[in-house]
């Protein structure tokens, strides 16, 4: 009988372990949708997803090769966004390490795509970009820096990201936008998920929701 009950539990732990890896480590066999700042999860499908639920804008940026940059570049594309500044000495470092993890994981996978846009478009210029890519191993065909209208990255980072969600404080368009946010959009520019990008089991997270996100799309 003993026996027996070792069995039966050794086969609970496979099918639980089976179960869990055909999520690829997600929590869920869908994300949710999202709408606001306070970051409350919409559980949809793409059937039933109101018309008018809330997407990403269009915006026009320039990336690190002086290319312009629009929504158009990433249809039908997943992609990360952060926000950050090249001479930044704190967070912005551990962020593009961290980016770069997903660079690598997704290197040979076109329906993946990075997004960084500089909060100090007037210091990150082009040529600045360009440098800061070629220092960190940026590759153009996967991963954007962005830089352009202040005002324009602003907006994207407050009101269509929400970026600053944690932070809990009430800030004015000129105000300094500085968060170590990562945010995930799937190929309809809807918002789908806002992680921690210092962290590396958020990293790991983000991995396992594209690859989660990725399946819920093609079904």
């Amino acid at each position: 009988m003993e026996n027996k009950v070792i069995i039966f539990l050794m086969i609970c732990i496979v099918c639980i372990y089976s179960c869990t890896s055909d999520l690829n480590g997600s929590r869920v066999v869908a994300l949710p949708y999202y709408e606001d700042a306070n970051f409350t999860p919409n559980w949809f499908t793409q059937q039933n997803l109101p018309s008018d639920f809330h997407n990403i804008s269009d915006f026009k940026l320039q990336n690190q090769d002086g290319e312009i940059i629009t929504q158009k570049n990433l249809d039908n594309k997943i992609y990360v966004a952060d926000f950050f500044f090249a001479t930044c000495p704190g967070i912005c470092p551990q962020m593009t390490d961290n980016m770069k993890i997903l660079q690598e994981e997704f290197m040979n996978d076109n329906e993946v795509m990075l997004i960084s846009h500089t909060v100090t478009p007037k210091r990150d210029t082009v040529a600045a970009l360009k440098e800061y890519a070629k220092m960190k191993g940026i590759k153009s065909n996967k991963w954007y820096l962005l830089t352009g209208d202040k005002e324009q990255i602003y907006k994207l980072g407050r009101q269509d990201y929400f970026i600053e969600e944690d932070l809990g404080l009430d800030k004015e368009k000129d105000d300094f936008l500085h968060t170590e946010n990562f945010v995930l959009i799937d190929k309809n520019k809807n918002l789908r998920g806002i992680y921690n990008g210092l962290k590396n089991n958020e990293i790991n997270q983000i991995i396992a929701d594209i690859k989660t996100l990725k399946k819920e799309i093609s079904n």
